[in-house]
C-alpha cells in the first residue's frame, strides 16, 4: 500500500492531488496557513535546536546567554547577513549556506549538507545550534524541515506540524515543492527497504 501511494504522489510540480502521505503543494500552503502568524528571534523547534532569524544570530551575547554552540546561516553571504566563521570567532561552530528566498532558487542541494551539520551538532554531548536566515521562516525553516524528515524519518506534515508548535513557518512555494519531492523520495526509498525486507523474508 505505501509503494503504491508513494507512485501516486510522484507530482513534481504539486498541482495535481497529493496522497495522505505527500499533500500537494497549495494543501501544504493551507497547513502552513493555520495558527498563530507569529514568532521570536529564535524558538526552539526541537530539542537543542533553534529557529530564528538575523537579529539573534547577530548577538553573540544572547547566543552566549542561550548556549549555542553551532550556527547554520541560510543566508550567507547576503547583504544583511555578517555571519561568517570570522564573526563568531572559535566560540561557535559556523555552517554558512548561500540561499536566496525565492520560489526558482534551487535550495534542495543544500538538503543533505545542512541536515549532516545539524545532525553532528545535535549529536555533540552539551551543543545547541541555531538555524536562520533573515526571518527564519522560509530558508531556514525549509532546511529545519529537510534535517527532521532526512534524519528522524517524519513526513514532511508531520515535520511541518513539529516546527509550527514552536514557530509560525511559511516557506516560499519553490521550497515547498523541492521539500516535497524530498518527502516523496524519501518515502520512496523507505517503500523500497520495506519490499526487500519482505522479500528476504519469504
Amino acid at each position: 500500500m505505501a509503494a503504491v501511494n508513494v507512485l501516486l504522489s510522484k507530482d513534481p510540480e504539486g498541482s495535481g492531488i497529493g496522497t495522505v502521505e505527500t499533500p500537494s503543494v497549495k494543501e501544504l500552503e493551507q497547513l502552513l496557513n493555520t495558527g498563530r502568524p507569529s514568532c521570536n528571534h529564535a524558538d526552539e523547534v526541537w530539542p537543542n535546536l533553534f529557529l530564528g532569524d538575523l537579529v539573534i544570530a547577530h548577538s553573540r551575547f544572547d547566543l552566549w546567554k542561550m548556549g549555542i554552540s553551532h550556527v547554520l546561516n541560510a543566508a550567507h553571504g547576503t547583504i544583511y547577513s555578517q555571519g561568517s566563521h570570522g564573526f563568531y570567532g572559535t566560540t561557535i561552530e559556523y555552517h554558512g549556506v548561500r540561499a536566496y528566498d525565492l520560489p526558482n532558487f534551487d535550495i534542495s542541494k543544500f538538503f543533505c549538507s545542512a541536515a549532516e551539520f545539524i545532525h553532528k551538532a545535535l549529536t555533540t554531548p552539551g551543543a545547541k545550534i541555531l538555524v536562520h536566515c533573515a526571518v527564519g521562516i522560509s530558508r531556514s525553516s525549509s532546511l529545519v524541515l529537510a534535517y527532521l524528515m532526512i534524519f528522524h524519518h517524519l513526513s514532511l506534515v508531520e515535520a511541518i506540524q513539529t516546527v509550527k508548535e514552536h514557530r509560525w513557518i511559511h516557506p516560499n512555494r519553490g521550497f515547498l515543492k523541492q521539500l516535497r519531492n524530498l518527502d516523496i523520495q524519501l518515502r520512496g526509498h523507505e517503500a523500497k527497504k520495506k519490499e526487500t525486507h519482505n522479500d528476504q523474508q519469504n
